[in-house]
């Protein structure tokens, strides 16, 4: 019997695959990608055919050992990855790789498939192996060379001209410019005034209410009452007409059925997670892997959906089998239509090969299992069961009722009377509805806010008491941020990015700071507002979303076969690297225009607000002036759009004194090059994010104190009596301080075999080594270079520290070189 080594992504799929292919294959993961591109120009060569230069992914190095290891005792190489580009990818650079290694020897290499981990399907899949699809690889290696291109010429220029750090990315970037844009829509946004009227009424002791639809004889638009006079004038002809009742005029009843959503794909669960559960997309998609690649459930470890990343609403002959025996027994028999439903893509580039985001058996109720599940598992199972299984049954059958009443009676020759509408439904037949009702992106969350509003029974000519005239004053709003949801569905709407992506894009524009999630809603900040101005006054072209929804398709023909994807690289470059080396040519207020805010009345210079090289900040005086100007950091709820002439000489009142340490060092707060912090003598500690410089008062200052001193003596290897010399464990290694001097540790040495003479030594040489202020950066560089050596004694140890502090310290360390003999005497 011969040896199968099959390789797949992770080791909770590892595991469970495992258990289904018995003693005769063994099941490794490769964590993910073993293999990316040179983190580095060039890795992607625009002058020899686009050629990618790729390397072994440090972390994953270990694991391809294993497999190395584990090959030579296997007669078959199974790749078992995901069933989509990346997964694809991931198989091509572990076959690559072992080529390279050698390690194949001309063993047969087999690509199989499956899009859920079930026994059934995992077999199926061993009986019928592929070739590695050559197509799927392109296309999802010119889709990383794009990313590349973009990444690495885009993000630098942004580097030079705008802020250091920032970077631009060819799908997140029109990604920002939504946001942008609806926050620019919000700000130009001037509100309208507009009132409604409703008529309170009663029949047979039941209330309800019913809105002015003609006043008049004329249909009621938005703005037909447009103040408090003219909704007043109105409402008081409204109450002389009624004389306390209305009539009711016509009654229209009809039946109206709603359908079921169709079952979930990668966008719509995402959005529906976060409408209902309240899930970010990365929540989401971390939750849904998870259910996905095997949860043990009473011994038996299964995949409890089915692959999370799809656009195809498709399911299984078998799973609607399985469905529709489930229905009746869960929801009654009337609630199981005639014939199974069947839903139809919109996505013009989804593979109907692949199946929507379903439970891989329905009979595995959420309530059964959840005992298994983890909380986020849980309510994202309970989610997908639901709605799998509501798609497959019974429309929803309403009772709709539209009532017209009337006031008053039009004279002859005159326009007509004045009318009031009222409307409702009642739910007669729950059907899909006893199982799941999907959200909306409205006020209400639901698409019909007349469902389930009941009105009395009513015939033409009966009169109702008129109990009240409501008129409400309202103001146009508008147009709503975007929320998670509502993003992930304007993503998928305008054809940007695919959706197995749009947690990236999201998580990304987050971790930069382009925009924040207040409440449910994204807001840009002034680093995202400038970004995006720059990218779309600049490369208008590569942030349009017809341009970016176009690239997408290509890909896609890519990965058909239908297009190249050399060919669509090169397209790309030619138009894309000129744009790049013109817009090199620009000056740094051509991309970002300083806002004037008006004259400091102390000095007479102009204050302006701007994005810095630290972030948005606020200045008194030009650059180009004989003084040079000063500058402050906006505070967290500031922006350089709004920010006041008051508001921003209010940012220069720093430092702030806040009083004295009982040893008698004085506090006081500042902002500095890396944020606000609070000096306490000689000492420093930084605030933290919910810190305000401009508030924060001496009791949050100690505390800070004694949270460092307390992490300091938590950190520290080896402390020198009263000296103040200690060894501490530092973020890249061991190191030695005094509290105002740091100095590195010779490599060789072992932190708890140092004495104090040679930390003193050691901080002695690494001041002399620091540029001074004024000074001539690196020119006691050299003459610092000999170091205390490793295996001297104590008696040379003083000899050559002080030899060596000498040299490099030269006239200007004196004073040092004095406290250093002084203190290893």
């Amino acid at each position: 019997m011969s040896k199968n080594l099959v390789i797949v992504e992770s080791p909770a799929k590892a595991k469970t695959i495992k258990k289904y292919l018995g003693k005769d294959f063994e099941v490794l993961a490769s964590y993910g990608h073993v293999r990316d591109l040179v983190p580095k120009d060039g890795a992607v060569d625009v002058t020899h055919g686009f050629d990618m230069k790729y390397q072994i992914i440090d972390r994953n190095e270990k694991h391809v050992r294993a497999i190395v290891s584990a090959l030579k005792d296997a007669d078959e190489l199974w790749l078992a990855t995901d069933p989509d580009r990346e997964g694809e990818a991931i198989s091509w650079h572990l076959a690559e790789l072992l080529r390279e290694k050698n390690a194949l020897k001309n063993k047969p290499v087999k690509r199989v498939v499956f899009y859920e981990i079930t026994q059934r399907e995992v077999q199926k899949a061993i009986q019928n192996p592929r070739e590695i699809s050559a197509d799927l690889v392109n296309a999802q290696q010119a889709r990383r060379a794009l990313d590349y291109l973009v990444g690495f010429n885009l993000s630098p220029l942004l580097w030079r001209k705008v802020q250091p750090g920032l970077s631009a990315g060819r799908v997140q970037s029109p990604a920002l410019r939504l946001i942008c844009e609806r926050e620019l829509e919000i700000r130009a946004f001037v509100p309208r005034e507009y009132w409604s009227m409703e008529a309170a009424v009663e029949k047979d002791a039941q209330a309800f209410t019913a809105r002015l639809v003609e006043f008049d004889g004329r249909k009621v638009e938005q703005f037909t009452l447009n103040n408090v006079v003219g909704a007043m004038a109105a409402k008081s002809v409204l109450l002389k007409a009624a004389n306390g009742e209305l009539v009711v005029g016509t009654v229209d009843k009809k039946q109206r059925r709603r359908n079921p959503a169709p079952p979930f794909t990668t966008s719509t669960l995402q959005q529906e997670a976060n409408r209902k559960l309240g899930f970010a997309a990365s929540r989401t998609m971390r939750a849904a892997q998870q259910l996905y690649e095997g949860i043990d459930i009473g011994g038996e470890t299964v995949g409890l959906i089915t692959y999370m990343r799809t656009d195809s609403v498709n399911l299984a002959q078998d799973a609607l089998t399985e469905i529709r025996q489930v229905i009746p027994q869960q929801f009654g028999a009337k609630a199981l239509p005639p014939e199974p439903r069947y839903y139809k893509t919109k996505s013009k580039n989804a593979q109907e090969a692949h199946e929507a985001v379903r439970p891989t058996a329905a009979a595995r109720l959420p309530k059964d299992i959840a005992r298994y599940l983890a909380p986020d598992q849980a309510k994202l199972y309970e989610l997908i069961w639901k709605r799998t299984v509501a798609s497959q049954m019974e429309q929803a059958l309403f009772d709709t009722v539209t009532v017209e009443l009337r006031a008053g009676e039009a004279p002859a020759g005159a326009r007509g009377a004045h009318a009031f509408r009222a409307s409702g439904s009642t739910l007669i037949e729950p059907g899909f509805i006893a199982a799941y009702t999907q959200s909306f992106d409205t006020p209400s969350g639901k698409e019909d806010d007349d469902d389930d509003k009941r009105l009395p029974a009513l015939q033409v000519g009966d009169r109702v008491k008129l109990a009240d005239l409501i008129a409400d004053q309202h103001f146009t709003e508008p147009p709503p941020r975007y929320t998670e949801a509502s993003l992930v569905k304007t993503l998928e709407e305008y054809d940007i990015g695919r959706p197995s992506t749009y947690a990236s894009i999201i998580s990304t524009l987050q971790a930069r700071d382009y925009v924040r999630l207040e409440g449910k809603a994204f807001s840009p900040t002034d680093v995202g507002l400038i970004v995006n101005k720059f990218l779309t006054d600049h490369f208008t072209q590569y942030v349009d979303y017809e341009f970016t929804a176009n690239l997408e398709d290509e890909l896609d023909a890519v990965s058909r076969g239908e297009m190249q994807w050399k060919p669509l690289l090169a397209s790309f470059w030619g138009s894309f690297k000129p744009r790049i080396d013109e817009k090199m040519e620009l000056s740094r207020t051509e991309i970002s225009e300083d806002r004037q805010l008006g004259i400091d009345p102390v000095s007479g210079r102009p204050v302006s607000a701007r994005l810095g090289r630290y972030g948005p900040c606020v200045q008194i005086g030009r650059r180009d002036d004989e003084e040079k100007p000063r500058f402050a950091s906006l505070r967290a709820n500031q922006r350089i759009d709004t920010v006041t002439l008051e508001e921003a000489l209010a940012l220069f009142r720093l430092p702030r004194k806040l009083g004295f340490l009982p040893d008698g060092d004085e506090v006081e707060v500042n902002i500095g090059r890396f944020g606000p912090y609070v000096r306490y003598g000689k000492k420093f500690v930084s605030l933290k994010k919910d810190d305000d410089p401009y508030t924060v008062e001496m009791p949050r200052a100690i505390e800070l104190i004694e949270q460092k001193a307390a992490a300091l003596e938590a950190a520290t290897i080896v402390k020198f009596g009263d000296s103040g010399i200690r060894i501490v464990k530092g973020r890249f290694g061991p190191y030695i301080t005094d509290g105002s001097r740091r100095a590195r540790i010779p490599k060789g040495r072992e932190p708890e075999a140092l004495s104090v003479f040679e930390c003193e030594a050691y901080l002695a040489e690494a001041e002399a080594a620091a540029p001074k202020k004024g000074g001539r950066k690196g020119a006691t560089k050299k003459a610092a270079s000999k170091t205390v050596a490793a295996d001297a004694k104590p008696k040379a140890v003083k000899k050559v520290a002080k030899k060596a502090v000498r040299k490099a310290a030269g006239k200007a360390t004196k004073k040092a070189v004095k406290k250093a003999a002084k203190k290893t005497a």
